[in-house]
């Protein structure tokens, strides 16, 4: 018998999605949980709910064409005897030759090189093919100390000592084995063909400190010459800053949480960490607070995708930025052109994220020769040049719609949210009133 009431579509569940249902199921099958690359998929609140308030009558704009935008920045002018200068507040973040290929990595430096700026080098030690085509290149010291040598430390332009990372604070990274090949096996000490996890904590402090001692340490090694960076991910960004800045660092890197990764849990990726836009004014407010900012600099980073990004970072109080996502991007990593080759993996072009497999058609996230020597270092280089090229010029125009003559002029009085979830961790009013949530109660 037909009822004379139509049925009620059937509907699904939010909080049971068929994606959560996938990784139910997925989890109830192998009893393993689901490893990844890249950074989080969730939408957070981020640079595109923020806009820049232009200049008309009361801010005078500069004329593009005749008045000039300045963009260099220094870095490590705290302790350092020989600071870095860059042409561009726009540098390279910590990849490491193991989750990249090393013909990604001589492309990194020779783009950042041809942009006027730094690259780094990630866990795993300082390949020949990155030093040699670097003109300025940061060294990372990780907890795990893989290829750590003072050699090495000496022949870099900077320290970066890591102690948390934006995708996953408080977690090390993996690399499996299958990217552990002859010559990453040599440089990280490791048996060839075993997967390895990084540590997550320094074996060498527990505390502030400690680490105290350990800055000193490497200012030993390297005579003062170096700028020593301490990297923090995106957890509490008020007192991380404050102690790196205590311990005795020249730059503070501030990684969130849509920073990404080669690969570690999914769980941690997704859920663990605040984004960029919550920890900058956090982080600015600690150094303005000791009476350090812009004599300490701050490197933001997660999720930076373009000049106005960029813009944004610096008028929230950054000196400069670091890109890592948008320049394996930029080298043509998830590039359309390969998708029947993302296809044979499962997946597709702007989606794939299993680098910690080894299989990457574009050559960049593995360690397979016959898929690495796919990758044209030079070409890759070029088109990260120009990429960053495009970044600094855009950033460039907004600067002067605002009045400015420099990138650092920029500040939180030239932005305005969209978004009452963005104004509060911006610290900028909402769109068309002079309320922030949180700091005040005025329209």
């Amino acid at each position: 018998m037909t009822s004379e009431f139509p049925h009620t579509p059937p509907r699904k569940s939010y909080t049971f999605s068929d994606a959560v249902n996938a990784d139910i199921r997925r989890a109830a099958a192998t009893g393993i949980y689901d490893i990844r690359g890249g950074g989080t998929k969730r939408f957070l609140p981020h640079f595109d709910d923020l806009l820049f308030l232009g200049a008309s009558i009361s801010r005078y704009p500069l004329e593009g064409y005749r008045e000039k935008c300045a963009t260099d920045v220094w870095l490590g002018t705290r302790f350092a005897k020989k600071p870095i200068h860059l042409d561009i507040p726009v540098t390279i973040a910590g990849m490491s030759f193991g989750a990249l290929s090393g013909p990604a990595k001589e492309a990194l430096g020779r783009g950042a090189s041809e942009a006027g700026t730094s690259t780094t080098t990630g866990d795993g030690g300082m390949t020949e093919e990155e030093r040699g085509h670097s003109k300025t290149l940061v060294y990372q010291y990780l907890p795990s100390r893989y290829g750590m040598n003072p050699d090495d430390l000496r022949r870099a332009d900077a320290i970066e000592v890591v102690v948390g990372q934006g995708a996953k604070p408080g977690g090390g990274g993996m690399l499996l084995g299958q990217k552990i090949s002859d010559r990453v096996a040599m440089m990280r000490n490791l048996p060839k063909g075993i997967d390895q996890r990084s540590a997550c904590r320094h074996p060498d402090w527990t505390g502030p400190d400690d680490l105290e001692i350990k800055i000193l340490e490497i200012r030993e090694i390297t005579d003062w010459e170096k700028p020593i960076y301490v990297k923090v991910g995106g957890a509490r960004p008020y007192y991380d800053t404050a102690l790196a800045v205590k311990a005795g660092a020249d730059v503070v890197v501030l990684d969130g949480m849509q920073g990404g990764t080669a690969a570690t849990q999914d769980v941690f990726i997704e859920h663990v960490g605040q984004p960029i836009l919550a920890c900058i004014p956090q982080a600015v407010k600690a150094l303005q607070d000791l009476g350090m900012h812009r004599k300490v600099q701050l490197i933001v980073s997660g999720g930076i995708r373009s000049g106005a990004d960029v813009a944004k970072a610096m008028a929230l109080g950054a000196d400069a930025v670091a890109i890592g996502t948008a320049a394996l991007i930029a080298l043509g990593d998830n590039d359309p052109e390969l998708e029947a080759e993302y296809q044979k993996l499962g997946t597709t072009a702007g989606a794939y994220d299993d680098w910690h497999e080894g299989k990457d058609p574009a050559g960049i996230t593995t360690q397979d020769p016959e898929l690495y020597n796919r990758f044209d270092p030079v070409k890759g280089g070029r088109r990260l040049r120009n990429y960053l090229k495009v970044m600094t010029l855009e950033a460039q125009t907004i600067a002067r719609a605002c009045g400015k003559n420099h990138l650092h002029n920029l500040e939180p009085e030239d932005l305005c949210a969209l978004t009452i979830e963005a104004a509060a961790m911006a610290g900028v009013p909402i769109a068309g009133t002079n309320w922030i949530p949180g700091r005040n109660g005025g329209f």
